[in-house]
C-alpha cells in the first residue's frame, strides 16, 4: 500500500520583513485510497503545505520529513516527485501560451510513464475524460489555460488528474471560484479518478460545500501552521455550524495575541 507521510514538518519563507515561519510541526499520514480534508482560515498554512510537498522553491524546509512509499520526497526534483506518483492541482492554474492542451497532456503522460501512449488509445482516453468533465472537444486545440474561465481551468486540472493517474493528489482549493454546477462536475471527476486508481487525496479547502460531493475519511483543522484538531467527517459538519472562531481564540490566547472578542 502506498503511503505519503509528513513528519514534524517546519517550513519558512523569505519576506521583505525577513524569514517567516509558516509550518510549525506538521504530522500527517495519507494512505492509498484515503481522502483527507485540510481545512482552516486564511493564512493558516494550508497552501504552504501543498506547495512544499510539490517542491516549490519559495518554501524552505527547516526541519522534518516528507516521504512517499519510504522514499525521501524532499530530496527529489519537482519532476521526479511527479514521476514518483505525486500530483498537485493548483489554486490558480497558470497559462502556457503556445502549448496546446493535447500536446501538453501527451508530453506529461510520456514524461511520467517513460513511454509514449498509443495515439489511438490516448485519443480515446482524452475524448472520454473531456466528455465526462463537460469540456468541449475544441479545448484540445487551445493553449493551456489561455483564455479559460476559472471553472474551465479547474476542469482542466481534473482532466490531468484522470489521465496522469498519480498515486497521491494534493488539491489546493479546487472548489475556489466554482459555481454549483461546475463544483459537481469537478467533484465527480475527483471521485471517478479515485475509483479508477485508488489514489490518496489531500483536499485543501476553506469551506464544506465540496465535502457534500467528495466525502472525506479524515478532516484536519489547520491553525497557525499546525493541526489544531482532527477527526472524521463529523468535524466538517461542526465547522459548518461553528466556523473557526474557537480555534482562532485558542491560538490567540496561546500566543498572547488578541482574541476575536477584543479585536479592533
Amino acid at each position: 500500500m502506498s503511503v505519503l507521510k509528513i513528519k514534524d514538518l517546519h517550513v519558512s519563507v523569505e519576506t521583505e520583513q525577513g524569514t517567516k515561519q509558516i509550518l510549525k510541526g506538521v504530522d500527517l499520514t495519507v494512505n492509498e485510497g484515503e481522502i483527507h480534508a485540510i481545512m482552516g482560515p486564511n493564512g493558516s498554512g494550508k497552501s504552504t503545505l501543498a506547495y512544499t510537498i510539490a517542491g516549490h522553491p519559495k518554501y524552505h524546509v527547516d526541519s522534518g520529513s516528507i516521504t512517499l512509499d519510504g522514499e525521501d520526497l524532499l530530496a527529489m526534483t519537482v519532476d521526479a516527485r511527479a514521476r514518483a506518483g505525486l500530483f498537485l492541482a493548483m489554486q490558480y492554474p497558470v497559462e502556457i501560451p503556445g502549448v496546446a492542451v493535447t500536446n501538453f497532456l501527451r508530453t506529461a503522460k510520456t514524461a511520467i510513464d517513460g513511454v509514449q501512449p498509443s495515439i489511438r488509445t490516448w485519443t480515446n482516453q482524452v475524448t472520454e475524460s473531456m466528455k465526462n468533465l463537460r469540456m468541449d472537444s475544441s479545448f484540445k486545440d487551445r493553449n493551456v489555460n489561455e483564455g479559460f474561465s476559472g471553472g474551465e481551468k479547474k476542469r482542466h486540472e481534473i482532466l490531468q488528474l484522470e489521465l496522469l493517474a498519480p498515486k497521491f493528489a494534493v488539491l489546493d482549493e479546487t472548489d475556489s471560484g466554482l459555481d454549483v454546477d461546475a463544483l459537481k462536475i469537478v467533484a465527480e471527476g475527483v471521485n471517478r479518478a479515485k475509483a479508477n486508481t485508488g489514489l490518496g487525496i489531500m483536499l485543501i479547502t476553506h469551506y464544506t460545500r465540496i465535502l457534500r460531493y467528495i466525502s472525506p475519511d479524515f478532516v484536519h483543522v489547520f491553525v497557525d501552521g499546525r493541526i489544531a484538531e482532527q477527526g472524521g467527517p463529523e468535524l466538517a459538519d461542526r465547522l459548518e455550524n461553528e466556523g473557526y472562531d474557537r480555534f482562532l481564540a485558542s491560538d490567540a490566547l496561546a500566543t498572547g495575541g488578541p482574541t476575536p472578542t477584543n479585536l479592533g
